[in-house]
């Protein structure tokens, strides 16, 4: 009898947890050099669900992460980390979260996160982006369904 008690105790207590305690830390990387070439988050494309955490660790010196105006979901504050300093970015809502190295935008050194059914895909597509960030956001927009998260 003790034991039921204590079993069914466990499993309120369990059902009662916060869905984010569920959630997950990714990390991304700010880096001069990485597989996509020169300038880079890695991975540049992240999938994360609400509650998530993405963790951008300051690899290399003279990089920082910040929101790209106009690439945010409904409602999230737009945000500017310092330069050379770890950030993170807590997931608040679903859509796409564009964002950039501030002192190397025009190098397309951007990133895009999915968050569940993101619903501003087509507003992100009309940003204009300087230099070689024009390619560089083109190049995740057609393929949001094909990441895979870092998690940890």
């Amino acid at each position: 009898m003790m034991f039921h008690k204590i079993h069914t105790t466990a499993l309120i207590a369990l059902a009662l947890l916060p869905a984010n305690a569920m959630a997950a830390t990714i990390e991304v990387l700010m880096l001069n050099r990485g597989a996509e070439g020169s300038m880079v988050f890695e991975p540049a494309f992240i999938e994360a669900e609400v509650g998530d955490t993405i963790y951008f660790i300051a690899t290399d010196k003279g990089h920082n992460v910040e929101s790209i105006k106009g690439m945010l979901p409904n409602g999230v504050t737009a945000f500017k980390s310092p330069l050379n300093k770890d950030y993170e970015m807590k997931i608040e809502a679903e859509g796409l979260y564009g964002l950039k190295c501030t002192p190397h935008y025009a190098m397309s050194m951007i990133a895009l996160v999915k968050v569940g059914q993101p619903d501003n895909a087509a507003s992100l597509a009309e940003i204009r982006h300087p230099g070689k960030a024009k390619n560089g956001s083109r190049r995740y927009l057609p393929n949001l369904a094909n990441s895979r998260p870092k998690r940890r």
